[in-house]
């Protein structure tokens, strides 16, 4: 397998045709150019996928459906309710793809943990926002950078306020974040920012992460990100060296004791010969 193709004039071609780039894409490479290349390029599917990014994906699902109830008038739905929806998420995902369980992990234990952060979320300031909401999961897509493909971005909150329009994105966390931490992730949210700008142009934006804890003792905690020119300048400059690299064919393995284990490539990554 290599990693870019040859044209006929002996020059290099593109080694992917994208009509959009993401941060998420974005971030992939930066961890691993060879999992970029796998997922992106080749397109392989994955062949497992750990409890936690299952777990993770479907709180989403459920938190979706309730903002979502909640934007079309509705009620909030009940605990049960969301549950369903968790549930519905995991069997989907499981149906595409091995899920890999953790020491002393199984079903019962995914259960309750899903069952202690719903409770959490159903309880906390988050599930009950201030103000109008715009857009749950909302995708927008502009070509923001000269040279790249649209980029596009998927919002999971968008709330219209009396002073402001606030963009939040939801995580998940197997620990409470700080807010450096959440400083130091804030390129996503200004990214998101600059698609979002023109949405209510007479108003300012704010950005926002929620961090819902997957603990013994969930927690559900707000982390403002300051919005700055020249950090927005700063995340355009990086996704232009990306997506450089990336035309250049740069792929390569990123051997991490964190990330390996956890990667369902590693079967082509180890058969990999550049």
């Amino acid at each position: 397998m290599i990693a870019t193709a040859v044209a006929s004039n002996g020059s290099r071609s593109s080694p992917v045709s994208r009509d959009y780039f993401s941060f998420s894409a974005v971030t992939t490479y930066q961890q691993c150019p060879l999992r970029y290349y796998f997922k992106y390029v080749e397109g392989l599917p994955e062949t497992f996928v750990s409890t936690s990014l299952v777990l993770g994906g479907a709180i989403h699902a459920a938190v979706e459906f309730h903002f979502n109830q909640l934007m079309s008038g509705g009620d909030p739905p009940d605990h049960d309710t969301l549950l369903g929806v968790f549930w519905e998420s995991w069997n989907s995902r499981g149906a595409s793809a091995v899920i890999q369980f953790g020491k002393g992990e199984d079903l019962d234990s995914i259960g309750k943990t899903a069952d202690r952060v719903l409770t959490a979320f159903r309880a906390s300031e988050f599930s009950q926002p201030q103000g109008r909401i715009l857009g749950v999961e909302e995708e927008l897509r502009e070509p923001l950078i000269a040279g790249l493909p649209d980029i596009l971005g998927r919002i999971d909150l968008i709330l219209a306020a009396h002073e402001a329009v606030k963009i939040v994105d939801l995580k998940t966390a197997r620990s409470r974040w700080t807010a450096d931490q959440a400083e130091r992730a804030g390129e996503q949210l200004v990214l998101y920012a600059a698609l979002a700008r023109d949405l209510v142009p007479d108003k300012p934006l704010q950005l926002e992460f929620a961090v819902i804890t997957k603990t013994a003792n969930p927690t559900v905690e707000s982390f403002p990100v300051p919005l700055s020119e020249p950090r927005l300048g700063r995340t355009r400059q990086v996704m232009r060296q990306v997506w450089s690299a990336i035309e250049a064919g740069h792929f390569y393995p990123s051997p991490s004791p964190m990330a390996c284990p956890g990667c369902s490539y590693r079967r082509e990554c180890d058969a990999w010969q550049g």
